[in-house]
């Protein structure tokens, strides 16, 4: 028998944090953390991707969710949007050519809303220069004289065209239907009857004169229109020229304000023009007044003299709203660059909006409803936003991917996008784009992404790949602890002393499952801090202390282990069968892991072997019973390559044989029983019984080495509270077998610590099957001789043996029957089931994860 392995010292089982290696007494005395703790390489990423200037070189962090990646990064984004300087603020504005396309304004950083305002006010002063030009005495007399030289030109051509009349022996008559011309008699113009009176001869007369003075009544009617529209035009060029002459001062004054400014003073001076060109939109008419029509015949005054009563005031819903600027960006706020996360990326809150309104029973709407979204919000800064959420809404990954590669926003309804939208909308200037995305997701989003989407690539360049854990080393300690002192300060909880600091430390370790490491993940760190400053404060403690931390892991557990408890029950009550003293052949104790939501825990498992003769080979009845995962189906394969290679090189292997998981019901995946499947068949074949107060986990390979496991402390946990509730209780006797290379993924509960140091409960680690075979039985495993048997009395020697035998009776019972037609040879163990080629798999030592299931 080899010398059996070292069993684990209570030492081994929990690496302890030292005290000592801290500079400060409580979290008040350390520093504050202004760092990313343990992401050396998605910090760089993160830098890289912010500073190279060039197009397409977003980012997309990626790790596991818990990591606090949202955080870090919008705070890491903060402190370096502090160093660059305030992005323009924008806008839109009418466009006075083509108002179903609003332009966009590029206007002061952090000074869009007050030119805004300013432009408000110069509205204001606008109105009231205007009311009082059009109302002055002088305005008056300039428009009085025009309409009496348009009246004196337009009486001498009547005049002359009722001379002309009067020769011909007509008149010209001024009815209210317009005018008219009349035959003469005795000075005065004829009736209809008098004009039947006349003879043939007189009224033959006046019918050949008539032709001429129709034309002649024409041609003056022509000249009169004319006349009347020349001033017209005439009244329109003084109302532009008063409107220009005493406003432009105003505009001027605005323009100089603005002078570093070109697109400003531009829109300025384009106000100016069609405020002047456009002064009637700005009167409203007499009715809205409940005043009269001002009727002046054909003097063409109308509205134009209307009373400073009847000019429209620049408020909201007057012909003034198309001179306002709309600012849909304001940095006013800010002291560097943006940093906007969107928590809620549809396509409208990404690219905006063109909001309507109800008028009249429809919908309608004009420049002033745009409204911006994040990508505007972010536009010279950065944008952050959580990828799976981004995925889910429709139209807004296109959206963003458009924006980024055109580098420009442009708004468009999702109906006009979608193609299902035929109401007019509006079509506003894009605005150019000057923004770093940061894309947040978990491996797979990206994958997925980068695999199907060849925009992907192009436009994310930058993977900042954030860890799950980092190295446990005396600066972290230091950091862990600034972080608390962060979380203590933010959210007004009692500082913790270092006891407590320790806990956190050693519960960061336990979370990834190594001595040599801490997790990463400090949104669980920041619950676990929470927790224990409650019931500190329940406690009425000053600072959180050791035992406080303790209570809010006890506490965690608790809320979540029913199922566990109910489990060890029905293992106490025999409900569920496990042995956990004497020896039993082809009996062994294996340990699973069950996943229930984001609580695990260990679970024993009653794993049984029966061998027999025949060439049925090696049957997982989980796998007959599609109960079995892939990985726990390879497992059962690399069994059945290791019994041929170490005992089939002198014989066939002629063998039938059972193993099964009892009382197994749910999905069983994972490759860490293997061990325990291999020596439990092997315990059968040699009818070698096996300790049931021992329990084993481990996978293994095809020369019998013993593999690394995950969830090993769950595991052992598992069985040592099995022991505890079963009778007789802890013996003394009872331990677990794991493999070697899983020492340094050991932090046990305080409990199992202390049951190992009082010598009631051992760990045994072991590297080969045959260590293993020989603390589970007791028994020697066995070498091969030179001349290439096994020892009688050893586990192989047994086993070769009974292997012999069962192919020598194979044999001897195939003789005398013939095989069946079409019958296949004898073969260790079933073909498996042909799958579908699949895309290579990282190895992993985790379990696949089956829901609801156990790993083994």
């Amino acid at each position: 028998m080899t010398q059996p392995p070292a069993e684990l010292t209570a030492a081994q089982l929990r690496r302890r944090m030292q005290l000592t290696s801290l500079p400060f007494t409580t979290t008040a005395d350390a520093p504050e953390l202004n760092e990313i703790i343990g992401q050396e390489r998605a910090t760089r990423a993160i830098e890289f991707g912010i500073e190279i200037p060039y197009q397409g070189y977003n980012i997309f962090a990626m790790g596991p969710v818990g990591a606090g990646k949202t955080t870090i990064i919008t705070g890491f984004l903060e402190r370096k949007a502090q160093t660059r300087s305030v992005p323009s603020d924008w806008g839109y504005v009418h466009n006075f050519n083509d108002p179903d396309r609003p332009e966009a304004l590029r206007l002061p950083p952090g000074g869009g809303a007050r030119l805004r305002d300013d432009i408000d006010q110069l509205l204001n002063q606008v109105s009231d220069t205007l009311i009082k030009a059009f109302a002055s005495e002088q305005y008056a007399e300039h428009r009085n004289a025009l309409v009496r030289q348009l009246e004196q030109q337009r009486n001498d051509r009547l005049h002359q065209l009722d001379q002309f009349a009067r020769e011909q022996g007509f008149t010209l008559l001024r009815l209210p239907m317009g005018l008219m011309i009349a035959p003469l008699k005795d000075g005065q113009a004829m009736t209809q009857e008098q004009f039947e009176a006349l003879s043939e001869e007189e009224k033959q007369v006046f019918r050949t004169r008539e032709p001429a003075l129709q034309e002649a009544l024409e041609r003056t009617m022509r000249h009169v229109q004319e006349l009347n529209e020349e001033a017209q035009v005439s009244l329109a060029n003084l109302d532009r020229e008063i409107a220009a002459v005493t406003t432009r001062s105003l505009f001027d004054k605005a323009a100089e304000m603005y002078a570093a400014w070109p697109e400003i003073s531009e829109f300025l001076s384009r106000v100016h023009t069609h405020i002047s060109e456009h002064t009637d939109d700005l009167k409203r008419p007499a009715e809205a007044e409940g005043e009269s029509e001002d009727k002046q015949g054909d003097e063409g005054e109308g509205a134009a003299n209307a009373p400073p009563s009847l000019w429209f005031r620049p408020t909201a819903g007057t012909p003034y709203d198309r001179y306002r600027l709309n600012v849909i960006v304001d940095n006013s706020g800010l002291q560097g660059a943006p940093v906007v996360l969107e928590t809620n990326p549809t396509y409208l809150n990404l690219i905006g909006r063109v909001e309507m309104r109800a008028e009249y029973g429809t919908l309608v709407t004009d420049f002033r409803h745009i409204k911006a979204g994040a990508l505007h919000r972010a536009n010279g800064g950065y944008l952050v936003l959580d990828a799976r959420s981004l995925l889910r809404q429709p139209l807004a990954w296109e959206a963003l991917k458009q924006a980024l590669r055109n580098q420009r926003i442009r708004i468009e309804e999702m109906g006009q996008q979608m193609g299902v939208l035929a109401t007019a909308s509006l079509a506003p200037e894009p605005i150019p784009l000057e923004v770093k995305v940061v894309l947040i997701g978990d491996p797979m989003t990206y994958y997925m992404l980068y695999e199907y989407d060849e925009q992907f690539e192009k436009l994310f360049k930058v993977r900042a790949d954030f860890a799950v854990e980092m190295a446990w080393t005396d600066e972290n300690e230091q950091k862990i602890a600034q972080f608390i002192r962060n979380r203590c300060e933010e959210e007004k909880l009692p500082h913790f002393d270092l006891s407590a600091v320790s806990k956190v430390i050693e519960y960061s370790a336990r979370l990834v499952e190594d001595q040599r490491k801490l997790t990463t993940r400090f949104a669980h760190v920041t619950d676990i801090v929470r927790e224990a400053a409650f019931w500190a404060q329940r406690a009425g403690h000053a600072l959180v202390i050791g035992d406080d931390v303790d209570k809010a892991i006890n506490e965690r557990t608790y809320r979540s282990n029913q199922f566990e408890e109910r489990l060890r029950e029905m293992i106490a009550d025999g409900k569920i069968m496990i042995a956990t003293d004497g020896a039993v052949v082809g009996q062994i104790n294996g340990l699973a892991v069950l996943q229930l939501g984001d609580y695990s825990f260990g679970r024993p498992s009653r794993i049984t072997a029966r061998t027999y003769e025949g060439r049925t080979g090696l049957i997982s009845i989980e796998r007959e019973a599609r109960m079995s995962g892939r990985i726990h189906d390879k497992g059962t394969l690399i069994i059945s390559g290791l019994l041929g290679g170490r005992y089939a090189q002198d014989k066939p292997l002629s063998l039938s044989a059972s193993i099964t998981f009892e009382q197994a019901y749910d999905s069983i995946d994972g490759d860490s029983a293997s061990a325990a499947e291999l020596i439990v068949l092997l315990s059968s074949l040699a009818e070698a019984p096996i300790k049931q107060a021992l329990a084993i986990t481990g996978s293994i390979n095809q020369r019998g080495d013993i593999q690394a496991i995950g969830g090993v402390s769950d595991k052992i946990e598992g069985f040592f509270e099995t022991c505890r509730a079963s009778s007789p209780g802890l013996t003394g006797a009872q331990g677990v077998v794991i493999p070697a290379s899983n020492v340094s993924n050991l932090m046990l509960k305080e409990d199992v610590v202390q049951a190992v140091a009082a010598g009631q409960f051992h760990i045994y680690p072991v590297q080969t099957l045959d260590e293993a075979v020989e603390l589970m039985t007791g028994l020697p495993a066995g070498v091969r001789g030179a001349d290439g048997a096994f020892p009688a009395d050893s586990i192989n020697g047994r086993v070769d043996r009974r292997l012999r035998q069962l192919a020598e009776q194979l044999q001897r019972f195939g003789r005398a029957p013939a095989k069946e037609s079409g019958q296949k040879s004898a073969q260790l163990s079933r073909e498996p089931e042909k799958l579908p080629p699949s895309e290579p798999e990282l190895p992993t030592d985790e379990p696949e994860p089956v829901a609801p299931g156990v790993a083994a």
